[in-house]
């Protein structure tokens, strides 16, 4: 098991989420095999600290969560394992987010070598849903607490059960006839709308964002969209004004009654959301390892390779069987008689005159020595006992490798026997030689 630590975006305030999580890497491939990477993600039981919705949002919010892999050794480069779930149903600030039951990543294997593999941070993240979401003007939190603040109360006040024919969101509004008073309306999304009535007792609304007037900073409900005056005596549900393009994030929409002895109206707000390309940076939570560092050696062989490579975690005694040769010689002589052919000898005589006297001499027949030599490497079967490896992140098994190289051991026989045979040869023409000095003496 590897356990994360996470913190910022979703762990919100100064909560610290932990993870407890099972990364799962091969430790042996054949060339063509993909290299895969993966983790099985849960929060750590018996920890209340969960990943909160970061505000309101309707329907398809999603949490993604993305790995980071760090290859070294034949290759060099990242893998980044991904996953994502959706999350069900509305969300309100603070809700528990579901996570993913896993992340992976994979490589191509096009070649033989050893690839060191490091497991390395997480990085969990929020995906807003594309769409817009309708908030009543009297709508409350999960605490009781009104989502829509009226600055000024006593000059605000509610209209309920409305007539049907009117259309008023949720048959209800808000009110005021107080120049200056203002509410104020705190959202997340990309876009903004004002719904209210359109009525001959309205008057003209001033709308600012964060504190900065808006474009157009201003609508006067009393009249239709062309600007003539309208003939309505209560219209109500309308979209009267509008405003997108906003970067996505948090923002304050203030509505302020502009006209004295006209009312100002709040019915509802619609909060639009675009499709974002990639979840908002602010959502992010940093997860880093809180449990020993994971390290793990991956053998890629050819195909048809003799033998599967030793599986080794870095930092951790390689159980490698040790496979000892043994050469025995077996040397076979076979002596061969070879006659020493007759000579010749020069005898001077004491007038000067030379004389040539031949005689017939045979020699005594020397033995030559032929060497057999017969070389029987013996060693054991080769096997692959199995090497169950669970590092931090339970790694596969994989098989240790067979001994020494064959072709190695071959030829340190080879070599050891033809020095035998040679210092026969050596000996061989020793004893030659000193029979030469007998007979010259």
């Amino acid at each position: 098991m590897v356990d994360y630590s996470c913190t910022g975006g979703i762990a919100l305030g100064s909560s610290v989420v932990n993870l407890r999580t099972k990364v799962s890497i091969p430790t042996t491939l054949t060339v063509g095999q993909p290299l895969n990477i993966g983790w099985d993600l849960n929060y750590k039981n018996g920890d209340p600290a969960r990943f909160g919705s970061p505000g309101y949002f309707g329907p398809g919010g999603k949490v993604l969560v993305t790995g980071n892999v760090q290859l070294s050794g034949s290759w060099v480069g990242v893998l980044q394992p991904k996953g994502s779930v959706d999350q069900p149903g509305k969300l309100q600030p603070g809700k528990i987010l579901k996570l993913p039951e896993g992340i992976s990543d994979f490589a191509h294997t096009d070649r033989a070598g050893t690839v060191n593999v490091s497991p390395r941070k997480l990085f969990v993240d929020f995906m807003p849903p594309a769409g817009e979401v309708v908030v009543n003007n009297d709508e409350k939190d999960d605490n009781g607490n009104p989502r829509v603040g009226y600055h000024g109360a006593g000059d605000w006040y509610e209209l309920n059960d409305e007539p049907l024919s009117i259309g008023d969101h949720g048959r209800d509004l808000h009110r005021t006839d107080k120049v200056n008073s203002f509410a104020t309306f705190t959202f997340t999304g990309t876009g903004i709308e004002y719904i209210a009535r359109r009525s001959t007792e309205a008057g003209q609304v001033g709308f600012k964002i964060d504190g900065f007037d808006a474009t157009p900073s201003s609508v006067d409900a009393s009249k239709n969209p062309d600007g003539t005056p309208t003939n309505a005596a209560h219209q109500g549900g309308l979209t009267l004004w509008r405003f997108n393009g906003l970067k996505y994030g948090e923002h304050t929409l203030q509505v302020t009654n502009l006209q004295a002895g006209k009312f100002a109206q709040v019915d509802a707000f619609r909060v639009i959301t675009r499709e974002l390309a990639n979840p908002p940076a602010d959502y992010r939570a940093t997860c880093t390892l809180v449990s020993a560092p994971v390290s793990v050696n991956v053998t890629i062989s050819e195909p048809g390779g003799s033998g599967s490579p030793s599986p080794t975690i870095t930092g951790s005694p390689d159980p490698s069987p040790t496979v000892t040769p043994t050469v025995t010689p077996t040397i076979t002589p076979t002596p061969t008689i070879t006659p020493t052919p007759t000579g010749s000898q020069n005898n001077h005589q004491s007038d000067g005159t030379n004389s040539t006297t031949r005689s017939t001499t045979t020699s005594t027949p020397k033995p030559t020595l032929t060497v057999t030599a017969t070389v029987t490497p013996t060693r054991p079967t080769p096997t692959a006992p199995q090497v169950i490896i669970t590092p931090s992140g339970g790694a596969q098994t994989g098989e240790a490798p067979e001994g020494g190289s064959g072709l190695g051991l071959l030829g340190a026989g080879t070599a050891m026997v033809t020095g035998s045979a040679l210092g026969g040869v050596v000996l061989m023409r020793r004893r030659a030689a000193h029979a030469r000095g007998q007979r010259d003496s």
